[in-house]
C-alpha cells in the first residue's frame, strides 16, 4: 500500500478511480461546511465570527465546484453506503454547555471546520511525478492552499473573546472531531489501497 496515488498512467494523471473516491469525500465534507455555514449564518452579521462564517461559506462553495468540475469522475458501486457514514459524520454537534445557542452551534461548526481542514491534507498524496497541469492535480493544490488560509481563521476565531469562556469544552470537542475525521480519511484512503500518514495537527 503506497501513501501517494498510484499507479499514474503515461501522462502522470491519478487514476479515475482513486480521483471519484478522494473526490467524493472531499465534495461530502466541505459541502456538509457550506450547508452547515449557510444555515447558521443570521440575516444581519453582528459578530467577528459570524463575519468568518460568511467568508467560510462561499470558500468551501467553491472548493465543492473546484473539485466536481477537475475530477475525472467514474462509477463506483461502494460509493453509496460509504457517503452514508460520511454525511452521518458531519452532523452538527453544538457544543451543548454554551447556553447562547447560535454560539453553541457556530462553536459545533467550527471544531468540525478546523478538523477538516487540519486533519485532511489532500495535496500531500500526490507523488512528484504527478502532472502538474492536470486539473485534479492543480485542484488538490489549490483546495490544500484555501484549507491553510481557513484554518488560520478558524484557530483565530476559536482563541477569541466569544469562545474563551468556554475554552475546556470547545478543547474537548475538536479533539473529537480530530479523531473522528482523521478515521474517516484514513479508512477511506486505505478502500483505495493508499496509505494515510500520521501528521501532527495544528491545535488553538
Amino acid at each position: 500500500m503506497s501513501g501517494f496515488f498510484r499507479p499514474l498512467d503515461s501522462e502522470g494523471r491519478v487514476a479515475a478511480h482513486q480521483q471519484t473516491r478522494v473526490s467524493a469525500f472531499l465534495v461530502s465534507a466541505h459541502g456538509a461546511l457550506a450547508r452547515q455555514s449557510a444555515f447558521s449564518l443570521p440575516a444581519r452579521l453582528e459578530s467577528a465570527w459570524q463575519t468568518e462564517l460568511n467568508a467560510q461559506l462561499y470558500r468551501e462553495t467553491e472548493i465543492v465546484s473546484l473539485l466536481l468540475r477537475a475530477t475525472s469522475w467514474a462509477p463506483d458501486p461502494g460509493l453509496g453506503y460509504m457517503a452514508v457514514a460520511w454525511e452521518s459524520a458531519w452532523y452538527p454537534a453544538p457544543i451543548y454547555e454554551i447556553s447562547d445557542w447560535p454560539l453553541a452551534v457556530a462553536a459545533g461548526l467550527a471544531t468540525l471546520a478546523h478538523a477538516v481542514h487540519a486533519g485532511i491534507r489532500p495535496a500531500a498524496l500526490l507523488p512528484v511525478e504527478a502532472n502538474p497541469n492536470d486539473p485534479f492535480v492543480m485542484a488538490l493544490r489549490r483546495i490544500e492552499f484555501e484549507s491553510g488560509r481557513l484554518l488560520q481563521a478558524q484557530i483565530l476565531s476559536l482563541k477569541g473573546p466569544d469562545f474563551l469562556p468556554f475554552r475546556d469544552v470547545v478543547t474537548s470537542a475538536l479533539e473529537r472531531r480530530h479523531t473522528e475525521v482523521r478515521k474517516l480519511w484514513r479508512d477511506m484512503l486505505q478502500s483505495v489501497g493508499i496509505g494515510a500518514r500520521d501528521s501532527n495537527d495544528e491545535k488553538p
